[in-house]
């Protein structure tokens, strides 16, 4: 048995959310240890699309996922939080009030008295088009995110999907394709109208292809695609010559351990919280990020980040009970600013 690593915070899920938690914990004094399942700093954004730009960060027009992850880490320096990446979660066991302890797959053991799960919406992966073989070719021709836009370039490609993935990566990928069609078995999207209208446009320009059906088998050697068979609504097949294919069919989301500790679930898929602190059921256990759930909860980035703020507050009184928390502002408050070593 490992000695146990002792902290204020645990926080499970090393995504923007779980960053920035970092960052309003570390400014009310609460140090904090991060657990994630990948490999890398960054949740979701670093791993399915780190290239994909972002439109919604308040102040900042435009960013890429990748870069709104090292904006944050680069914002949590001063913190010294710690990361054990390709680790967890197995358990949550309640020793003390407030205590934790928790235990990973990789055999470590963290006693902490706040526990804050920003795992995303669990561990995730991409959902599989029911396409006869397809496995021969994954992650050689067959591609279900994007992580380098360059392994692209002057290809020919076939997006299929109507959702805001298939739609922002048409919009990316047709200037440096060779060729580019979106693949979709009908036409009404889910995705924003916007990302919509320019698709059509290009279409209507003769720079991409859209065309509506399912593909059916793929052709191919060595994980090498040459050409998709493709079905019409009507049944008729015609072929579609491409170099890659990435389906967009969104993600199978799986909780995963986290249906195990304890904590009520909704729907057995998200955690509810209360919206004054989003704790959990279990005092302590806190959750923010698309994990959670209460009445009008959007699933936005921006979301977790107010999230993680309100649940420092509320930490507080776990980490340093009987402690007076004055609320300070960093633009005027010198010792914060202190502490971000700006002052």
């Amino acid at each position: 048995m490992t000695e146990a690593i002792k902290t204020d915070v645990l926080i499970i899920g090393a995504g923007p959310c779980g960053l920035f938690a970092v960052f309003e914990l570390g400014l009310l004094d609460m140090k904090a240890h991060v657990i994630d399942i990948l490999d890398k700093i960054g949740g979701q954004c670093a791993e399915l699309y780190p290239e994909k730009p972002i439109y919604d960060i308040p102040g900042i027009p435009y960013c890429t996922a990748q870069g709104l992850v090292d904006q944050l880490m680069a914002q949590i320096k001063p913190f010294g939080a710690q990361f054990h990446l390709q680790e967890m979660v197995e358990t949550i066991e309640k020793i003390g009030d407030p205590l934790f302890r928790v235990k990973t797959d990789a055999g470590k053991q963290f006693e902490a008295k706040v526990v804050v799960i920003a795992a995303g919406g669990g561990s995730f992966q991409p959902k599989r088009p029911p396409i006869p073989g397809i496995e021969a070719y994954e992650e050689k021709s067959v591609f279900y995110s994007v992580r380098k836009m360059e392994q692209f370039r002057g290809k020919r490609l076939l997006i299929v999907g109507g959702g805001d993935s298939a739609l922002d990566w048409t919009l990316n990928l047709a200037p440096i394709a060779s060729h580019l069609t979106l693949l979709h078995r009908r036409d009404q999207f889910r995705a924003a109208p916007d990302s919509v209208n320019r698709m059509m446009a290009l279409a209507g320009e003769g720079k991409i292809d859209f065309v509506l059906g399912q593909v059916s088998a793929l052709e191919g050697k060595g994980g090498q695609i040459t050409k998709a068979i493709v079905k019409r609504n009507d049944n008729s097949e015609f072929h579609i010559a491409c170099d890659a294919l990435l389906p967009f069919f969104g993600l199978t989301m799986k909780l995963g351990p986290v249906a195990n500790w304890g904590i009520k679930l909704k729907d057995g898929e998200l955690i509810p919280v209360d919206t004054a602190s989003f704790e959990t059921s279990v005092p302590g256990i806190f959750a923010i990020g698309d994990i959670n759930w209460y009445p009008g909860k959007l699933k936005l980035i921006l979301s977790g980040f107010h999230e993680g703020a309100l649940m420092a507050q509320k930490a507080h009184h776990y980490c340093f009970p009987g402690k007076r928390l004055v609320f300070q502002y960093t633009t005027s408050s010198s010792s914060l600013q202190k502490k971000l070593g700006v002052a």
